[in-house]
């Protein structure tokens, strides 16, 4: 047997021991299945209409089908509710339609991989991901050490997807996938879950997988198990109690709170998001916004092409007017906001430490000193035009001008 044929093995046998099917009843509905109850009136027809189109697709006919096709249609119907930019952009039903039927397609092509080689893409795919942060490179571990790591971490998070699925699909607590096709159900869901971006306190975004890699990879030695969710629970009976106690637990705590989100920073962010969706289409860019709502979500190029029916030459131009348009808007009327939110507005200092303010302020001509001095007074821009006798025009290009300068110089100090 090759190195490639036992890795794949290895694959599907992490995988397998996280949800444990028994190949016994791989063709039976599981009893502890259910759909979502109280579905609405467009959520009904819209899981209708995907266990239609996935029954011809797949050549199949299953009381599965209806139960996954619920699910799908229950969490889009959140997804566009939660969505400001969906909910105002008047075609709701299109963008329902497409997130399904994207979801839809996922589901079936791990259907398609069947179960052995579904398991086998999935965990490549997750693996990929983490290979890096699962082990820092000061750590000189070989190739195999890392590969051993990577196999015990996504044990864990295989286990945890579960948990998530069960509770967000309000499944009983003992669900397991059985057939075919709720494996396929599950492991489409295990890859968007594992991509899901997570707001940190830097005001940065990251991958939900990588974050559970980094915390994995710090929390030497390895063969200490913490389960996240139960530590972040009540103590529940003596043995639970007993658990609780745990410096390592308590340590992980500890942790978990200093990580949390500060609920204004997120709120800073969606309205940068908000402003700039909102921006892209006053400028009659609404690809560009479309791009951007499909980037939020972290998809994958291919991904984003085929939603957007685009060939990658249609791709390239618009990721080049995408940027135009964000680094005009991040110098345009909504520059305060996306300073405050870089961390780099005028109180600030543009976002520059003490020797690189010095050297920038060193670097500017009379005028535009007096201008940085009259923003930072606070002064209208009515004041600083009759104060330095411009037009509004020519303010706002001197003022653009003088941020971008600032953000070259920020650029090349990193």
């Amino acid at each position: 047997m090759n190195a490639k044929s036992a890795n794949s093995l290895q694959h599907e046998a992490t995988l397998t021991a996280a949800i444990e099917p028994d190949a016994s009843t791989v063709n039976r509905v599981n009893p502890d299945e259910t759909s979502p109850t109280e579905l609405s009136l467009e959520t009904q027809k819209l899981a209708h209409l995907l266990a239609t189109e996935l029954e011809a697709e797949l050549q199949i006919t299953s009381q599965t089908i209806q139960a996954v096709t619920d699910r799908i249609a229950t969490e889009v119907e959140r997804i566009c509710l939660k969505s400001d930019r969906i909910q105002t952009s008047g075609e709701i039903s299109s963008w329902r339609l497409t997130l399904a039927r994207y979801r839809l397609q996922k589901c079936a092509t791990y259907y398609r991989l069947n179960s052995r080689q579904g398991r086998v893409e999935l965990h490549s795919t997750l693996s990929t991901m983490v290979y890096r942060p699962i082990a820092p490179a000061h750590l000189q571990l070989s190739f195999q050490a890392r590969c051993s790591l990577i196999e015990d971490f996504l044990q864990g998070f295989y286990t945890e997807s579960l948990r998530a699925f069960r509770r967000e699909n309000r499944l009983a607590d003992n669900y397991q996938p059985r057939t075919r096709l709720q494996l396929a159900e599950y492991m489409a869901f295990t890859e968007q879950y594992a991509k899901r971006r997570i707001t940190l306190p830097s005001q940065h975004n990251q991958q939900l997988v990588i974050l559970r890699a980094q915390r994995f990879a710090s929390r030497q030695p390895h063969e200490i198990a913490v389960d996240i969710e139960t530590a972040m629970e009540s103590a529940k009976g003596d043995e639970a109690e007993a658990y609780g106690r745990s410096p390592i637990l308590k340590m992980i705590r500890e942790q978990m709170v200093a990580d949390s989100v500060d609920p204004s920073e997120t709120a800073l962010r969606d309205r940068v998001v908000d402003e700039l969706i909102q921006y892209l289409e006053s400028q009659g860019q609404t690809e560009c916004a479309n791009y951007l709502t499909l980037k939020l979500q972290d998809l994958s190029v291919p991904e984003i092409d085929d939603i957007l029916n685009m060939s990658p030459r249609q791709r390239d131009y618009l990721q080049q007017r995408f940027k135009y348009h964000v680094e005009k808007f991040a110098i345009s009327q909504n520059w305060k906001l996306v300073h405050e939110w870089l961390g780099a507005d005028l109180d600030q200092n543009l976002g520059l430490p003490p020797h690189e303010w010095d050297a920038f302020l060193a670097q500017l001509s009379p005028d535009q000193k007096r201008l940085l001095t009259l923003k930072r007074s606070a002064a209208s821009d009515q004041e600083i035009t009759q104060t330095l006798k411009w037009t509004a025009k020519q303010l706002q290009k001197r003022w653009a001008g003088l941020l971008e300068a600032a953000r070259q110089v920020r650029n090349q100090a990193k």
